[in-house]
């Protein structure tokens, strides 16, 4: 059965322009980072040559109504 984790840091600094990243691990590999502020959802995948996706906040509420599973 597969396993996930998922730890965060939180920065020294009220949340603005800065970012909370969580790193997101599967079967003990890192699968990506989400990365939350008040503006937007990032997604950074594994592959280091990839450049992260960005939401904002209602593009992300759409999103997760139509593809989210309860």
């Amino acid at each position: 059965m597969a396993k996930h984790e998922v730890t965060f840091t939180v920065p020294e600094r009220p949340l603005g322009k800065s970012d909370i990243e969580f790193e997101v691990k599967f079967n003990s590999g890192i699968l990506g980072r989400l990365f939350v502020s008040k503006g937007q959802v990032k997604w950074l995948p594994k592959n280091k040559s990839a450049k992260k996706r960005k939401l904002n906040w209602k593009d992300f509420d759409q999103m997760m109504r139509e593809h989210g599973k309860e």
